[in-house]
């Protein structure tokens, strides 16, 4: 059976069964979370890029760009395709410094690092472990993810790819 190669794009998430190969571009300060239950071969990928819609007030209490947002709707979409919440396991990647932040500025400024924290606080918030993850650095990332297996693959220009 052949591959569907979705794109997902920035702020946004799709969730799909095998043999669906899920794929987000340019992971800067945003994190990419796949969400995957291996016994379903169900799985999601978003590409987030604000940590709380909280600080943006309820109008945005549905907008798949913020980390609990997003993480939330997966979940939810993955159940209602016959995914077991008991068997969810997150693979991350993202969060990078694009903009060169010098040593002893707040973290406050380093929405990478936030988005990066506000992603594993919601996984944990919602009991799902972080089975993979390549977070941080200062250099963006492409992440494919392979409802087949499950496998995440990082690329990343001028280095060898990387499988979570």
């Amino acid at each position: 059976m052949k591959k569907k190669i979705i794109s997902i794009g920035i702020g946004e998430f799709y969730v799909a069964k095998a043999p669906a190969v899920l794929i987000t571009h340019n992971l800067g300060s945003c994190v990419g979370v796949a969400l995957y239950d291996r016994w379903s071969r169900i799985g999601g990928l978003a590409h987030i890029t604000l940590p709380s819609y909280k600080s943006f007030g309820d109008k945005r209490k549905n907008d798949a760009r913020f980390a609990d947002v997003a993480i939330f709707l997966m979940i939810e979409r993955m159940k209602e395709m016959g995914a077991r919440e008991g068997f969810i396991v997150a693979k991350i990647a993202g969060g990078a410094d694009m903009f060169g932040l010098s040593p002893g500025v707040p973290d406050s400024f380093d929405i990478g690092r936030e988005n990066v924290e506000a992603v594993r606080f919601c996984l944990q918030k919602q009991g799902i472990n972080i089975a993979g993850e390549e977070v941080l650095g200062k250099v963006p990332r492409t992440m494919e993810f392979d409802l087949n297996t499950g496998k995440v693959a990082l690329k990343t220009f001028g280095r060898k790819v990387k499988v979570l």
